[in-house]
Protein backbone atom coordinates (compact mmCIF):
# COMPACT_ATOMS: atom_id res chain seq x y z
CA UNK A 1 0.00 0.00 0.00
CA UNK A 2 1.07 3.56 -0.72
CA UNK A 3 -0.48 5.40 2.21
CA UNK A 4 2.65 7.43 2.93
CA UNK A 5 2.98 8.44 -0.73
CA UNK A 6 -0.62 9.61 -0.83
CA UNK A 7 -0.24 11.45 2.45
CA UNK A 8 2.53 13.54 0.96
CA UNK A 9 1.05 13.98 -2.53
CA UNK A 10 -0.68 17.33 -2.21
CA UNK A 11 1.90 18.90 0.07
CA UNK A 12 4.74 17.81 -2.19
CA UNK A 13 3.01 19.38 -5.14
CA UNK A 14 2.88 22.81 -3.58
CA UNK A 15 6.29 22.46 -1.98
CA UNK A 16 7.66 21.73 -5.45
CA UNK A 17 6.06 24.96 -6.60
CA UNK A 18 7.97 26.77 -3.88
CA UNK A 19 11.19 25.10 -4.92
CA UNK A 20 10.63 26.09 -8.54
CA UNK A 21 10.32 29.67 -7.40
CA UNK A 22 14.06 29.75 -6.70
CA UNK A 23 15.60 32.11 -9.23
CA UNK A 24 19.04 32.13 -10.79
CA UNK A 25 21.60 34.45 -9.22
CA UNK A 26 21.00 37.98 -10.47
CA UNK A 27 23.64 39.33 -12.86
CA UNK A 28 25.71 42.29 -11.69
CA UNK A 29 24.59 44.20 -14.78
CA UNK A 30 20.89 43.41 -15.30
CA UNK A 31 20.74 45.34 -18.57
CA UNK A 32 18.28 48.03 -19.61
CA UNK A 33 14.62 48.22 -18.73
CA UNK A 34 12.74 47.54 -21.95
CA UNK A 35 9.75 49.90 -22.16
CA UNK A 36 6.43 48.10 -22.38
CA UNK A 37 7.82 44.69 -21.39
CA UNK A 38 6.68 43.27 -18.07
CA UNK A 39 7.30 39.89 -16.46
CA UNK A 40 5.11 37.90 -14.07
CA UNK A 41 6.03 34.73 -12.12
CA UNK A 42 2.90 32.77 -11.24
CA UNK A 43 4.80 29.97 -9.43
CA UNK A 44 6.28 32.50 -7.01
CA UNK A 45 2.88 34.05 -6.39
CA UNK A 46 1.45 30.64 -5.53
CA UNK A 47 4.36 29.93 -3.19
CA UNK A 48 4.71 33.32 -1.49
CA UNK A 49 1.24 34.90 -1.37
CA UNK A 50 -0.68 34.51 1.88
CA UNK A 51 -3.44 32.60 0.06
CA UNK A 52 -0.94 30.28 -1.59
CA UNK A 53 0.74 29.56 1.74
CA UNK A 54 -2.67 28.93 3.34
CA UNK A 55 -3.40 26.41 0.60
CA UNK A 56 -0.09 24.64 1.19
CA UNK A 57 -0.67 24.43 4.95
CA UNK A 58 -4.23 23.18 4.60
CA UNK A 59 -3.31 20.62 1.93
CA UNK A 60 -0.66 19.20 4.25
CA UNK A 61 -3.33 18.87 6.96
CA UNK A 62 -5.75 17.15 4.58
CA UNK A 63 -3.02 14.78 3.41
CA UNK A 64 -2.29 13.84 7.03
CA UNK A 65 -6.00 13.19 7.58
CA UNK A 66 -6.02 10.86 4.58
CA UNK A 67 -2.97 9.06 5.92
CA UNK A 68 -4.75 8.59 9.26
CA UNK A 69 -7.80 7.20 7.48
CA UNK A 70 -5.77 4.74 5.37
CA UNK A 71 -3.34 3.56 8.05
CA UNK A 72 -5.80 1.23 9.87
CA UNK A 73 -6.48 -0.56 6.58
CA UNK A 74 -2.77 -1.08 6.01
CA UNK A 75 -2.24 -2.29 9.58
CA UNK A 76 -5.17 -4.73 9.49
CA UNK A 77 -4.14 -6.13 6.12
CA UNK A 78 -0.54 -6.59 7.21
CA UNK A 79 -1.64 -8.27 10.45
CA UNK A 80 -3.93 -10.70 8.65
CA UNK A 81 -1.32 -11.48 6.01
CA UNK A 82 1.24 -12.29 8.71
CA UNK A 83 -1.31 -14.43 10.57
CA UNK A 84 -2.03 -16.43 7.43
CA UNK A 85 1.67 -16.90 6.78
CA UNK A 86 2.30 -18.00 10.37
CA UNK A 87 -0.59 -20.46 10.30
CA UNK A 88 0.78 -22.08 7.17
CA UNK A 89 -0.34 -25.67 6.66
CA UNK A 90 -2.01 -25.85 10.07
CA UNK A 91 -5.10 -24.17 8.62
CA UNK A 92 -7.60 -26.37 6.76
CA UNK A 93 -7.50 -25.63 3.04
CA UNK A 94 -11.05 -24.30 2.90
CA UNK A 95 -10.45 -21.91 5.80
CA UNK A 96 -7.17 -20.73 4.31
CA UNK A 97 -8.80 -20.04 0.95
CA UNK A 98 -11.70 -18.23 2.57
CA UNK A 99 -9.38 -15.99 4.58
CA UNK A 100 -7.19 -15.31 1.54
CA UNK A 101 -10.21 -14.25 -0.47
CA UNK A 102 -11.41 -12.01 2.35
CA UNK A 103 -7.94 -10.50 2.62
CA UNK A 104 -7.80 -9.87 -1.14
CA UNK A 105 -11.18 -8.15 -0.97
CA UNK A 106 -9.95 -5.88 1.85
CA UNK A 107 -6.84 -5.04 -0.19
CA UNK A 108 -9.02 -4.08 -3.15
CA UNK A 109 -11.30 -1.96 -0.96
CA UNK A 110 -8.30 -0.20 0.55
CA UNK A 111 -6.79 0.46 -2.87
CA UNK A 112 -10.09 1.87 -4.12
CA UNK A 113 -10.40 4.15 -1.11
CA UNK A 114 -6.80 5.24 -1.54
CA UNK A 115 -7.36 6.11 -5.22
CA UNK A 116 -10.54 8.01 -4.34
CA UNK A 117 -8.81 10.08 -1.67
CA UNK A 118 -5.84 10.78 -3.94
CA UNK A 119 -8.16 12.08 -6.66
CA UNK A 120 -9.98 14.20 -4.09
CA UNK A 121 -6.72 15.77 -2.90
CA UNK A 122 -5.65 16.56 -6.45
CA UNK A 123 -9.07 17.99 -7.31
CA UNK A 124 -9.13 20.08 -4.12
CA UNK A 125 -5.67 21.50 -4.84
CA UNK A 126 -6.67 22.30 -8.42
CA UNK A 127 -9.79 24.14 -7.29
CA UNK A 128 -7.85 26.26 -4.76
CA UNK A 129 -5.25 27.18 -7.37
CA UNK A 130 -8.09 28.09 -9.70
CA UNK A 131 -9.53 30.37 -7.01
CA UNK A 132 -6.17 32.14 -6.72
CA UNK A 133 -5.90 32.46 -10.50
CA UNK A 134 -9.42 33.94 -10.66
CA UNK A 135 -8.54 36.47 -7.95
CA UNK A 136 -5.23 37.51 -9.48
CA UNK A 137 -6.48 37.92 -13.07
CA UNK A 138 -8.06 41.38 -12.60
CA UNK A 139 -5.05 42.40 -10.52
CA UNK A 140 -2.71 41.55 -13.40
CA UNK A 141 -4.94 43.39 -15.85
CA UNK A 142 -4.82 46.50 -13.66
CA UNK A 143 -1.03 46.26 -13.24
CA UNK A 144 -0.60 45.75 -16.99
CA UNK A 145 -2.49 48.97 -17.66
CA UNK A 146 -0.86 50.98 -14.85
CA UNK A 147 2.67 49.97 -15.86
CA UNK A 148 2.00 50.64 -19.53
CA UNK A 149 2.90 47.09 -20.46
CA UNK A 150 2.69 46.19 -24.12
CA UNK A 151 3.83 42.65 -23.41
CA UNK A 152 3.48 40.54 -20.25
CA UNK A 153 5.85 37.57 -20.25
CA UNK A 154 5.71 34.42 -18.14
CA UNK A 155 8.79 34.31 -15.89
CA UNK A 156 9.05 30.56 -16.60
CA UNK A 157 10.06 31.47 -20.16
CA UNK A 158 12.55 34.19 -19.17
CA UNK A 159 16.02 33.11 -18.05
CA UNK A 160 17.33 36.51 -16.94
CA UNK A 161 15.89 40.00 -16.91
CA UNK A 162 16.11 43.40 -15.32
CA UNK A 163 14.17 43.00 -12.03
CA UNK A 164 12.54 46.39 -12.59
CA UNK A 165 10.35 44.71 -15.22
CA UNK A 166 9.08 42.08 -12.77
CA UNK A 167 5.56 42.87 -11.53
CA UNK A 168 5.23 39.73 -9.36
CA UNK A 169 5.86 41.45 -6.02
CA UNK A 170 3.17 44.02 -6.75
CA UNK A 171 0.76 41.26 -7.77
CA UNK A 172 1.48 39.36 -4.54
CA UNK A 173 0.98 42.51 -2.45
CA UNK A 174 -2.41 43.22 -4.03
CA UNK A 175 -3.51 39.59 -3.90
CA UNK A 176 -2.69 39.47 -0.18
CA UNK A 177 -5.15 42.34 0.27
CA UNK A 178 -7.83 40.99 -2.08
CA UNK A 179 -7.55 37.33 -1.00
CA UNK A 180 -5.68 37.11 2.31
CA UNK A 181 -6.43 33.43 2.86
CA UNK A 182 -8.43 30.42 1.69
CA UNK A 183 -10.37 28.03 3.95
CA UNK A 184 -11.53 24.70 2.55
CA UNK A 185 -12.01 21.00 3.18
CA UNK A 186 -11.28 17.98 1.01
CA UNK A 187 -13.62 18.11 -1.98
CA UNK A 188 -15.28 15.13 -3.68
CA UNK A 189 -14.56 14.86 -7.38
CA UNK A 190 -17.76 15.61 -9.35
CA UNK A 191 -19.24 12.56 -11.08
CA UNK A 192 -19.02 14.17 -14.52
CA UNK A 193 -15.28 14.64 -14.00
CA UNK A 194 -14.69 10.95 -14.61
CA UNK A 195 -17.04 10.91 -17.60
CA UNK A 196 -15.31 13.68 -19.53
CA UNK A 197 -12.60 11.55 -21.22
CA UNK A 198 -15.23 9.12 -22.52
CA UNK A 199 -17.39 11.96 -23.80
CA UNK A 200 -14.41 13.49 -25.59
CA UNK A 201 -13.86 10.37 -27.70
Amino acid sequence: MKALIIAAAAAASLMATGANAQQAAAPTNPGPVIPGVCVYYNARLLAQSSAGQAVETRMQQLAQEVQGELQPYATAIQTEAQALQSAGASLPADQANQRRQALQQRVQEAQQLEATRENELRYTLGMQRQAITTAVSPILTAIYQEKGCGLLLDRESVFMMNPAMDVTDLAIQRLNTALPTLSFNRMPVPAQQGQQPAAAN
